[in-house]
């Protein structure tokens, strides 16, 4: 889940910046500190969006730089369990496949790929036995986050695609094309019956 987050902090400005206004060298900072920058209370740092305030600066004795207290915006992405996302297969591996969801980098399990038996081909695919569906490198899908883990340094994400309405996106164009069929050919034989009902009622008569 995306979020805007406000946030108020000493800033580290290099002796290297002071040439330069000061809250340009303190936006100039901020987005070399938190460029890809993880906390998991406040989640995956995107973009530093705006300095809304910068204080006096402070000198501490044997160090160089300058401290500012600031006040900034930042967008931030937070994995949350169960939240919908949609990537692009970075990488296939015998074992699943790797999403790139934007800000991070999700797992899936080849059990998780789709409602299939799932195979792993030399040319770095997987393959669905009796739907004969293929999932490999640059794929967009849409998948659920059902597993995150805090161990290192950025969370590793787990995610599914077996569940209704998930999947590569092609597979659900056509999921959803299969279904419109279906039901208006349910439609037209409905009407039909409906006819022909109504042909044998008047015959009766």
């Amino acid at each position: 889940m995306f979020y805007f987050t406000e946030v108020e902090d000493y800033i580290r400005v290099e002796p290297r910046l002071f040439g330069i206004p000061t809250i340009e060298a303190v936006e100039k900072q901020l987005r070399e500190t938190y460029a890809n920058y993880y906390d998991k209370e406040l989640g995956k740092v995107v973009s530093v969006i705006d300095v809304l305030s910068v204080g006096e600066g402070i000198i501490i004795p044997g160090d160089g730089a300058a401290y500012y207290n600031s006040r900034f915006t930042i967008l931030v992405w937070k994995p949350e369990l169960h939240e919908l996302v949609q990537g692009i297969i970075s990488e296939i591996a015998n074992f699943g496949a790797f999403i790139d969801v934007g800000a991070m980098r999700g797992m899936i399990h080849i059990s998780q790929t789709m409602e299939d038996y799932v195979s792993f081909s030399k040319t770095n695919t997987l393959t669905g036995k009796s739907s004969k569906k293929v999932l490999k490198q640059g794929d967009l899908c849409l998948a659920r986050i059902v597993a995150i883990s805090h161990k290192g340094g950025e969370p590793k994400i787990g995610l599914t695609m077996r569940q209704p309405g998930l999947g590569k996106l092609d597979w659900i164009k056509e999921d959803s094309i299969k279904r419109e069929n279906e039901e208006k050919k349910a439609e037209r034989e409905g009407l039909r019956e409906a006819k022909e009902g109504k042909g044998k009622g008047r015959k009766k008569k």
